[in-house]
C-alpha cells in the first residue's frame, strides 16, 4: 500500500483516508523503527544528483566546432610555416574560447546544485508520540511534522491541524501573497497553487502553525518535480551560434576546395608539387579570418559591459546577442512589470471616493477628493476612522533603511499602513492615542481581523474602540450602519457598497472593508461582541502598482515587433488588469483579452495548446510543467523567446528559453543559476534596454564578418589567380598573415565599440531563419573582392614590369590590401548609411586603430628587420601614389552602391 500512496492526489483524501493510506498515527505519528525501515525503502529526502559528463569530456566538447577545427588546421599551418608566434596567437584564441566555454557549461549545472541545497533544513517530527529534530533528509512518508511561523517547509505535507496558517509560496507557484491553508478536502482535479490542505517543500511559513503528514519526500514532491524539468530542459544553441556554426561549415568547404584547386592545377601545369603545396597553404592562409573569434567574444563582452550600465547583468556571452533576435518576451507580472509593492490607490467611503497618490512603500503623497483637492482629516470623520483601522489594526511595520522604505509583515496590511501615513496618521501616532490591548487575529473562517485600544483622546480616557479589517461581505455582515463624513451614523446601504466594492475589483484592485465599533466596553474581544455592533467606515482598494516605465516599455518592444505576454502564478484578474494599464492588451481581441488560467490550458488538447500559446497574451495561475510547455510551444512556431522569472517553478522555463531572464531583487537562487541574465532592478524597461544593446552586439558582429570576408576571400583569390596563370605569388603566406593579424586587431576590432545607429528599435526583429550573412551583404562582399583582387594583381604587375623588385612589388599589394581595408572599415560602420551620417569622430577607437595600423605598414615596409622576417623591401612615393589611388576607386565604387541600394530600397 505504501508504494501505492505514490502519486496519490492526497489533497482529494480526508485525514483518515491519508492516515490509512500511508499506516500512520496522526497523533504519534510513526515508531522509530518504522520510520528507519521506510527511509530504506524510499530512500533520503533529497533532490537526486545529476549525473554529468565528465571533466575531461566537457574539455573536449569545447573544440568540437567547425570554427575550432578551421582555427586548429590555421594554427598547425602557420607552425609548419615556422611562423610560431602567429601560430601561438591563433592557438591562444582557440584556448581562450574553450576555457569561457568550459566554466559558463560548468555553472549551467549550479541550478540543480542550488534546487537540492533548498531541501537541506530541520524539521520538527513526531514519532513515538514524542517531538524531536532531525534534519529533513530523514523525513520519510508518513511522518507527522510540525510548522511554526518562521520554518521551511521540509517536504510535501498533507495538513491534519492548523492555527491560522499562512505560508509563502511565492517560490514554487507563483502566488504573489502568502496563502491561508485550512484541512478542507478539495477536488482532485484542483492545481497545485489552489491546495489549501497541502503544504510544500521548499515553501516558507509567514504565520500562524500546524501539523499534517509527509506524503512525499525527494524526488516524488513538487519540488523534485521541477528539478526533473530543470535537467530535462536542453539549454538551446543561441541564434548567433547557429548562424555561425553554418557560417564556418560552408567556409571549411569553401577553403578545402579552394585549396585542392589551386594545389591540382598548379600540378596540372607542371610546377612542382612542394611549391603549389606552399601555395595552397597560402590560400588556406588567407581565407581563415583568424580575428573572428576575437571579434565575436569582445564584441560580446562590449555588449556584457554596456548592458551592466544599464542594470542588466550577463552570465552567459553568447546571451548579449540573442536579445536582439528575441521575438517573443513572456515576462513575470509581480516584480518586473509591477513594483511589487502592494498601494491603496482609492478609498471609498459612504460619502466619497478619494483617490491616493504616489506608490510602493514610501509614504511620500497625498489625498484627493473627487475635484482633485487636498483632503484635511478633520473635515472627513468616516475617511479618518478608515486610515486608522488600517494603521492600527495590522500586525504590519513600516520600515527605512538606507533610504529605501520596506514592510516587515503582509504586503497588503502594509499597504495600508502606508495609506494612513500619508494622511499623517503614523505609526508613533496611532501607538500614543490608540494604544492596543487585545488582538482577534485573521482565520480563513472569519476573514477579517479585529483590535481592541484605549482611547486616550476620548473623553471619558477608559473607553475602548475596536477597529475591524477584512474582506467586505464578512466585515459588512458584522455592521449595524455606516458612518458619515460629517461623524453621523446612518443605515447600511448593502446594495451601494457592493456596488462600490465590485467597481473597484473590476479594475484589478484588491478590496477590503474597515470598520469601528467605539465605546467598547467589554475587555472579551470575539466574534459575538463584535457581530451586529459595528459601524462600517469605508472600503480601500489596493494593487501592486505597474513599474512607471512598464507601459513604455512593452509599447516599445511592440514596436520594435516584439510580442510581450506575461506568464503568471496569480489570479487572472489581478494580471488581466495590470497587463491593460501597461498597454498589453492594446488591440487584442476578445478571446485574447480574456487570458487564460492553468485549468484551462490543461483541458487544450496539444494543437489548442500551441494555438493558444501563439495568440493569448496573458496565462494565469500556470504551473512550472505549463510555463515550459509554453516556451516550447513558442519555439515550436519559429520565436526567439525571452522569459523572465524569479522563482524555483519558472527554472525550467527560464533553462529551455532561448535566454531566460532573472530577477536580482529577491529572486531565488535557482532562478539565476537557471538563467542567461539578471535583472539587477527587476524592471521590465531593463528588458527592452538589453534587447536594444542585443540589438547593436548583432550589428557589430555583422559589420565585422562584412569587413573582415573581402580580405580573406581576395587574399585566397590572388594566389588562386597567381598559380592558375602560372606567375609569381603577389604575396606570400606569412604577409597574408601580417595582413589578416594586423588589421583584425587595429581595424577590425574599432567595429566592436560602434555606437547602436539610430531607429534601432524601430525595425523588426530579425527573422531567426535569415542567414548571418543576406544576399545583398554577398553581394557586397564579393564586389569588395573583386575590387582587391583586380587592384593588387595590377599593382603586383605593373610594379614588376616597371623593374621592381619581386619584394617591392609584394609590399605594394601588401599595403594595397591593408589600405582598402582601411577605407571599407569607414563604410562598414553602417552597412546602410553613409558616412557623412555617421560621422568620423562618433567612434573615438577609429582614428586610433588607423594610426597603429599606418605604423605598423610603415614598419612592415621600411624597418630592415621587418623586410628580413615578412620578406617586403621599401617602395616609393609613387608607389604610394598608385596605392592611394586604387584605394580611392574602391570607396568610391563601394560608396555608389551603397548610395544605389538606399535609393531603390535594397536591404541588407
Amino acid at each position: 500500500m505504501l508504494e501505492l500512496a505514490n502519486g496519490t492526489a492526497h489533497h482529494g483524501l480526508s485525514v483518515h483516508e491519508v492516515a490509512l493510506l500511508w499506516e500512520t498515527d496522526p497523533g504519534r505519528g510513526l515508531s522509530t523503527g518504522e520510520a528507519a525501515q521506510r527511509l530504506t525503502r524510499f530512500g533520503p529526502n533529497r533532490l537526486p544528483a545529476t549525473t554529468t559528463a565528465g571533466v575531461v569530456r566537457r574539455i573536449l566538447r569545447q573544440f568540437h566546432h567547425p570554427l575550432i577545427y578551421v582555427l586548429l588546421a590555421a594554427a598547425a599551418i602557420t607552425a609548419a610555416l615556422s611562423e610560431y608566434v602567429d601560430s601561438a596567437v591563433i592557438l591562444g584564441v582557440v584556448l581562450v574560447n574553450a576555457a569561457v566555454g568550459f566554466i559558463q557549461e560548468s555553472k549551467a549545472e549550479a541550478a540543480l546544485d542550488a534546487l537540492r541545497s533548498m531541501v537541506q533544513t530541520q524539521a520538527t517530527v513526531v514519532r513515538d508520540g514524542r517531538s524531536r529534530t532531525v534534519t529533513s533528509d530523514e523525513l520519510v512518508p508518513g511522518d507527522l511534522v510540525t510548522l511554526e511561523s518562521g520554518d521551511k517547509v521540509p517536504a510535501d505535507v498533507r495538513l491534519i491541524r492548523i492555527t491560522e496558517l499562512r505560508v509563502d509560496e511565492s517560490a514554487l507557484t507563483g502566488e504573489s501573497m502568502p496563502v491561508a491553508k485550512d484541512e478542507v478536502v478539495l477536488p482532485t482535479t484542483t492545481p497545485v497553487s489552489d491546495r489549501r490542505n497541502m503544504v510544500y517543500s521548499g515553501t516558507l511559513v509567514t504565520a500562524g502553525g500546524g501539523a499534517g503528514i509527509v506524503v512525499a519526500t525527494g524526488a516524488e514532491t513538487e519540488l523534485g518535480e521541477i528539478h526533473r524539468l530543470v535537467g530535462a530542459s536542453e539549454r538551446l544553441a543561441t541564434p548567433l551560434t547557429r548562424k555561425l556554426a553554418e557560417f564556418s561549415k560552408i567556409l571549411t568547404v569553401v577553403i578545402l576546395v579552394l585549396a585542392a584547386a589551386t594545389f591540382g592545377v598548379g600540378v596540372l601545369r607542371g610546377e612542382a608539387a612542394v611549391d603549389m603545396f606552399t601555395a595552397a597553404i597560402a590560400l588556406a592562409v588567407g581565407a581563415i579570418p583568424e580575428g573572428l573569434p576575437a571579434a565575436v567574444t569582445i564584441t560580446l563582452a562590449v555588449g556584457v559591459s554596456r548592458m551592466a550600465r544599464r542594470r542588466a547583468v550577463i552570465r552567459r556571452l553568447p546571451a548579449v546577442e540573442t536579445l536582439g533576435s528575441t521575438t517573443v518576451v513572456c515576462s513575470d507580472k509581480t516584480g518586473t512589470l509591477t513594483e511589487n509593492q502592494m498601494t491603496v490607490r482609492t478609498v471609498w467611503t459612504p460619502d466619497g471616493r478619494y483617490d491616493v497618490d504616489g506608490s510602493g512603500y514610501s509614504p511620500e503623497g497625498t489625498l484627493r477628493d473627487a475635484r482633485g483637492a487636498d483632503v484635511s482629516m478633520d473635515d472627513h470623520v468616516a475617511l479618518r476612522w478608515s486610515l486608522l483601522a488600517g494603521a492600527a489594526c495590522t500586525d504590519a511595520v513600516l520600515t527605512e533603511e538606507d533610504g529605501r522604505w520596506g514592510i516587515v509583515g503582509d504586503p497588503t496590511e502594509g499597504a495600508m499602513v502606508v495609506a494612513a501615513a500619508k494622511a499623517g496618521i503614523t505609526a508613533s501616532e496611532v501607538a500614543r492615542s490608540l494604544p492596543r490591548t487585545a488582538t482577534m487575529p485573521f482565520s480563513s473562517e472569519r476573514r477579517y481581523m479585529a483590535t481592541l485600544h484605549r482611547d486616550t483622546t476620548a473623553s471619558r480616557p477608559g473607553d475602548g474602540v475596536a477597529l475591524v479589517k477584512g474582506a467586505v461581505e464578512q466585515v459588512m455582515a458584522q455592521c449595524l450602519g455606516m458612518l458619515g463624513e460629517d461623524g453621523r451614523t446612518r443605515p447600511l446601504d448593502r446594495d451601494t457598497i457592493m456596488g462600490a466594492a465590485d467597481e473597484l475589483a473590476r479594475q484589478g484592485l484588491r478590496v477590503l472593508a474597515t470598520a469601528v465599533r467605539p465605546s467598547f466596553e467589554s475587555a472579551d474581544l470575539t466574534a459575538n461582541t463584535l457581530r451586529g455592533n459595528l459601524i462600517l467606515t469605508g472600503l480601500q482598494a489596493m494593487l501592486d502598482p505597474p513599474r512607471t516605465a512598464a507601459a513604455g516599455a512593452v509599447a516599445a518592444c511592440r514596436a520594435a515587433g516584439i510580442e510581450v505576454k506575461m506568464i503568471t502564478g496569480d489570479h487572472l484578474g489581478t494580471a488581466t488588469a495590470v497587463a491593460d494599464h501597461v498597454g498589453l492588451l492594446d488591440g487584442a481581441s476578445d478571446v485574447e483579452r480574456m487570458g487564460l488560467t492553468g485549468a484551462e490550458m490543461s483541458a487544450l488538447s496539444a494543437a489548442e495548446f500551441t494555438d493558444a500559446a501563439e495568440r493569448t497574451r496573458v496565462f494565469a495561475r500556470v504551473s512550472p510543467e505549463q510555463k515550459l510547455r509554453l516556451v516550447e510551444a513558442l519555439q515550436a512556431h519559429g520565436h526567439v523567446v525571452a522569459m523572465t522569472g524569479d522563482g524555483v517553478n519558472d527554472a525550467p522555463a527560464l533553462r529551455r528559453a532561448d535566454i531566460g531572464v532573472a530577477m536580482g531583487r529577491g529572486g531565488t537562487e535557482v532562478a539565476k543559476d537557471a538563467a542567461d541574465m539578471v535583472l539587477v532592478d527587476n524592471d521590465f524597461a531593463t528588458m527592452e534596454a538589453a534587447v536594444e544593446e542585443g540589438r547593436g552586439v548583432f550589428d557589430n558582429i555583422t559589420k565585422f564578418i562584412a569587413w573582415t570576408l573581402p580580405t580573406n576571400i581576395a587574399e585566397g583569390l590572388v594566389i588562386l589567380a597567381a598559380v592558375v596563370a602560372g606567375a609569381a605569388l603577389p604575396i606570400l603566406p606569412t604577409q597574408i598573415l601580417w595582413i589578416n593579424m594586423t588589421t583584425a586587431v587595429a581595424l577590425g576590432l574599432v567595429l566592436t565599440f560602434e555606437p547602436k545607429e539610430p531607429g534601432i528599435m524601430n525595425r523588426p526583429p530579425r527573422d531567426p531563419d535569415q542567414p548571418l550573412l543576406t544576399r545583398a551583404l554577398v553581394t557586397r562582399i564579393l564586389l569588395v573582392s573583386a575590387l582587391l583582387v583586380a587592384g593588387s594583381w595590377w599593382l603586383f604587375e605593373w610594379e614588376v614590369a616597371h623593374g621592381a623588385e619581386l619584394e617591392a612589388a609584394r609590399t605594394a599589394a601588401v599595403n594595397l590590401f591593408v589600405a582598402v581595408e582601411a577605407i571599407y572599415l569607414l563604410s562598414c560602420r553602417s552597412l546602410t548609411r553613409s558616412i557623412w551620417r555617421i560621422g568620423l569622430f562618433s567612434n573615438p577607437w577609429l582614428i586610433a586603430g588607423v594610426t597603429i595600423q599606418i605604423i605598423g605598414q610603415l614598419a612592415l615596409t621600411y624597418l630592415p628587420a621587418m623586410n628580413t622576417i615578412f620578406g617586403t623591401a621599401p617602395i616609393t612615393a609613387d608607389t604610394w601614389l598608385r596605392i592611394a589611388a586604387v584605394t580611392a576607386i574602391a570607396g568610391a565604387v563601394v560608396a555608389v552602391d551603397k548610395g544605389l541600394r538606399r535609393k531603390y530600397g535594397a536591404t541588407e
